[in-house]
């Protein structure tokens, strides 16, 4: 469906409008289908993207700041989604015997048999591959790359 009936506006100022108002309802649509699709694993996308960061870690653990850099909503607390995700038993936080203020955190078997369950299904979570061939999904990710600089 075109943005124009989406959002019910027949025209926009300029075609620059035009983009920034489609990517900012795009990523809407985009986190909406996400959200819904983790709503049956009791986890948020910020708390799905920190298990993965973990999982991408193997044996290394990680610590707060790692997290932070590494995570696709920077605005988010990571210090309160790891406690979050710990409380659930999905993630393990360990005391650096070396200097006690710093923290690691680990993945555990919970949350990779979590993840392994997610990953299952992760043709439910590809939401484009539907509605568009592996050419034009490349072509997009170019565009959003050179977008951005």
């Amino acid at each position: 469906m075109h943005l124009e009936d989406e959002i019910k506006q027949e025209k926009f100022a300029s075609p620059e409008q035009k983009l920034n108002v489609n990517l900012i309802f795009t990523y809407y649509w985009l986190v909406d289908k996400l959200k819904n699709r983790l709503l049956p694993y009791d986890i948020s996308m910020q708390q799905f993207n920190i298990l993965r960061i973990l999982r991408g870690q193997g044996n290394n653990p990680a610590t707060i700041n790692l997290l932070k850099d590494r995570m696709l909503d920077k605005s988010s607390d990571a210090s309160r989604l790891v406690e979050r995700l710990r409380l659930k038993g999905l993630v393990e936080r360990i005391i650096c015997p070396q200097d006690r203020r710093s923290v690691e955190i680990r993945i555990s078997a919970k949350g990779l048999d979590l993840l392994k369950r997610i990953d299952a299904e992760e043709d439910q979570f590809t939401v484009l591959s539907n509605e568009m061939s592996k050419s034009e999904i490349g072509q997009l990710n170019e565009l959003l790359d050179k977008m951005r600089g």
